[in-house]
């Protein structure tokens, strides 16, 4: 259930059905000519949704700007600073342990958040230390990766606009999906991009890192099913 559909008059009685609050996460950043801008956001709402009818809980509006320092010079993205997001991700945690819920699962789309999303988790957990806090990006998904990847890894952390992020939209949203735009780019990412700050345009022309041609909402499903299995042990684990 959306949070923001519930009226003030009865929430209190929901909130303490359901105790689960699920944070989507996600970025306005450049994905390539086939992908929107939107699309790190579209994934955290879109999985959010699925996770909450698993674990009954309510879907909080979501965050839609992210860091994307790297893309941040790219065509239409749109970057925010990790302080801010830290910010806002710990007035809302702390407001929602307020309201009475007992947990709270930030689902985020965007790789370039983790880190200020794992930082905001901690400063939350520092005020409310009985507050269950869970931050998951797509956990699980390098079990099944082996086996559904048909193009080459273009890095081991990295995946953007690819085979693997378009196969998720494909499933996910498709209707925000061109295929007939997707491309094949595969970049060599300097092994200094690691270890030293490097914006994206020194290495890629469109944002694609490896072949978005390849991406089928089959390889799509079996990441986010994946996914959802993990994320719900986890916190019916903590639940029982």
């Amino acid at each position: 259930m959306h949070f923001q559909n519930a009226n003030s008059t009865d929430v209190e009685r929901k909130i303490n059905k359901k105790k689960i609050a699920i944070l989507p996460v996600g970025a306005v950043e450049a994905h390539g000519p086939h992908l929107p801008l939107g699309t790190d956001t579209i994934l955290a709402e879109r999985l959010s949704e699925k996770l909450s009818k698993r674990i009954d809980a309510f879907v909080l509006p979501s965050i839609a700007y992210g860091q994307v320092w790297s893309l941040r010079n790219f065509p239409g993205s749109i970057n925010i600073s990790n302080e801010t997001l830290i910010s806002l991700i710990q007035d809302i945690g702390n407001s929602v342990y307020k309201q009475g819920f007992s947990c709270l699962v930030i689902v985020n789309g965007h790789l370039g958040n983790q880190v200020a999303v794992k930082e905001a988790a901690r400063k939350i957990y520092e005020v409310n230390p009985s507050f269950k806090l869970f931050y998951f990006f797509y956990p699980g998904m390098n079990d099944v990766l082996e086996d559904i990847r048909e193009s080459k890894e273009i890095h081991s952390t990295y995946f953007h606009a690819c085979e693997i992020e378009t196969s998720i939209m494909l499933y996910l949203a498709s209707e925000y999906v061109d295929m007939d735009k997707a491309v094949n780019e595969t970049p060599l990412i300097p092994k200094a991009a690691d270890y030293s700050p490097t914006p994206w345009e020194a290495f890629t022309s469109t944002g694609v890192l490896g072949n978005a041609k390849l991406a089928t909402s089959k390889k799509g499903e079996i990441i986010i099913n994946k996914s959802l299995s993990k994320m719900t042990k986890l916190i019916n684990d903590f639940l029982r």
